[in-house]
């Protein structure tokens, strides 16, 4: 008899453990999409800020083979990180002087270790002046990884691919180093 004084109080119990559940399920789902769309927002202003750089002209740069050469941002993909290369534009528009002991053009190369997950940000936060080509960069295998770790750098380079189209960045894909 006990029992079955009990037993409407235990599917009370169950019946509120599941809507307990079922609200929490709901919330996350709520905050999901919230965060969905914030990172929507945040990749279309990327890409507003990246479309004032004009389109490349492949013709400024098709003879260009050595990354050492290579004006516009450059990107050398690894296992762990991206490391990311910009040659400021000369602050000085005077040719008097240029790439002398007073002005060398390696003063203004800059090289930021990235992870993947912020490579649009850095991306999108290179300055105008650094796009001598137009919007596209350079993307190669990084030559300092280790040859076991060559299948997970070619699924991060075709991330970066990816993640720089979505961005409207022309990608020109260079072999390893």
């Amino acid at each position: 008899m006990l029992s079955l004084a009990l037993l409407p109080a235990l599917v009370l119990v169950a019946c509120h453990r599941e809507e307990r559940a079922v609200v929490r399920v709901e919330k996350d789902a709520v905050d999901a999409e919230h965060r969905a769309h914030e990172a929507a927002a945040e990749r279309d202003q990327e890409r507003a800020e990246l479309e004032q750089i004009p389109l490349p002209t492949k013709s400024l740069y098709i003879d260009i083979h050595d990354p050492a050469q290579w004006a516009n941002p450059f990107l050398a993909v690894g296992a762990d990180t991206v490391t990311l290369r910009v040659i400021m534009a000369d602050a000085n528009p005077s040719p008097v002087g240029q790439g002398t002991l007073l002005r060398p053009a390696a003063a203004r190369r800059q090289q930021l270790e990235l992870r993947l997950s912020d490579l649009d940000t850095a991306v999108a936060a290179i300055p105008a002046g650094a796009w001598s080509y137009g919007r596209v960069i350079a993307v190669a295998e990084s030559s300092a990884a280790a040859p076991k770790d060559r299948p997970k750098v070619r699924r991060n380079l075709e991330a970066v691919i990816r993640q720089l189209n979505d961005l409207g960045v022309v990608v020109e894909e260079w072999p390893s180093r």
